[in-house]
């Protein structure tokens, strides 16, 4: 007899993925409708119409992706993190980079724009999972197992840094050190790369001054309430107008102006006014579903492969949408660094969305053949 039909991709990662996109999309609008008065032509539907093509980019990719075999994502790893590298090098070309706030952190061709740091997520979660896969007899060596594993991606990394954008910098560290224990390095060796790695961080606090003056009115925000602590005191406002219930969708007010990136790096922020404590735990448990259960997925895997594709992307979607919340809550210093799936944003959303298909796809049980 033939052999049966092939499963579909996991149901809920894709719903998970799906609803917060549509949230995302709803929140956007929204919050968004006021910057775009300011824009010339007077669109209030400018950023929702953006969001509603970047979304359907999205579920195309997140289709395509679904459906491609472990083994051909395996043949990509390294093509994607030279090709993230190259990316990474382009907002430093003339004519093609776009600055915004001191970072070059974006390339833009035409009326098309991108942000390779969210290429290189993908790209690094991939060459880790091949590259420790096949190094996995030696890995427990430093020299020729824990050594190659990080040099490579400590290029990207260091590019991401050199934008500025310490916060994603830190982000794919922490994805390669949780990737990196999962592919069975060594603790020890990880601790001895992670003391430096911490002292280098604690300078780059401290000695420079905009990221010094952030650290210090989060430590005391309300004393630098007009200063450098203006978004961070604005987002906890938000959340203290918005209670348990919310003061209605749409009815909210801090983004009328005075919650800077409202759209961006503190939608939850307005979430959180408009759709109250309720509102937030919505979107944290559909975060949760998502994540609870790649890291499911990653752990009935038999092969090494796809296992560490499940666990680095988790860990990827997991810890961004952890960072951005706790920094929108007034728990960690701000950064700029968005909410998967909810924040405006269309390279954040595209490959955020794929790499949900690659986790659904990797949830797919094989089917058995009958003769």
């Amino acid at each position: 007899m033939a052999a049966e039909a092939r499963p579909r991709a996991d149901r809920w990662i894709l719903g998970s993925a799906a609803l917060l996109t549509g949230l995302g999309i709803v929140t956007v609008y929204s919050t968004s409708s006021p910057l775009s008065f300011g824009r010339e032509g007077a669109d209030a539907f400018y950023y929702l119409k953006r969001s509603l093509g970047y979304a359907a980019v999205g579920a195309a990719a997140c289709g395509v992706a679904a459906r491609v075999g472990p083994e051909r994502w395996r043949s990509l790893a390294y093509p994607a993190l030279v090709l993230a590298i190259l990316l990474l090098f382009l907002p430093w070309v003339p004519g093609l980079a776009h600055s915004a706030k001191g970072a070059q952190r974006w390339v833009r061709i035409g009326g098309f724009g991108f942000q390779p740091s969210e290429v290189a997520k993908f790209a690094l979660v991939l060459f880790l999972a091949h590259n420790l896969t096949r190094r996995a007899d030696r890995i427990t060596t430093f020299s020729r197992g824990f050594l190659p594993t990080v040099v490579l991606p400590g290029i990207p990394i260091g590019l991401v840094l050199l934008e500025p954008d310490l916060g994603t910098a830190i982000l794919l560290s922490a994805v390669v050190a949780c990737m990196a224990f999962a592919g069975g390095v060594r603790l020890r060796h990880l601790s001895a790369a992670a003391a430096p790695a911490l002292v280098g961080v604690a300078g780059l606090l401290w000695f420079v001054d905009f990221r010094r003056e952030r650290l210090l009115a989060f430590l005391d925000p309300w004393a630098n309430a007009q200063g450098a602590a203006f978004q961070l005191v604005q987002s906890l406002l938000a959340f203290g107008t918005g209670g348990v219930w919310g003061v209605g969708l749409g009815a909210g007010r801090q983004k009328l102006h005075y919650l800077p990136e409202a759209h961006t790096d503190f939608i939850l922020s307005v979430w959180a006014e408009e759709l109250g404590l309720l509102g937030v735990l919505a979107v944290l448990v559909l975060t949760a579903v998502l994540v609870g259960r790649g890291f499911a997925i990653a752990l009935r895997q038999s092969d090494p492969f796809r296992r560490l594709l499940a666990t680095g992307i988790s860990c990827w979607l997991g810890l961004q949408a952890g960072i951005n919340a706790l920094v929108v809550m007034g728990l960690l210093p701000t950064k700029g660094m968005s909410y998967p799936f909810l924040s405006y944003g269309g390279t954040g959303l595209v490959i955020s969305l794929a790499a949900a298909g690659v986790l659904a796809g990797l949830g797919r049980e094989e089917p058995a053949c009958a003769s």
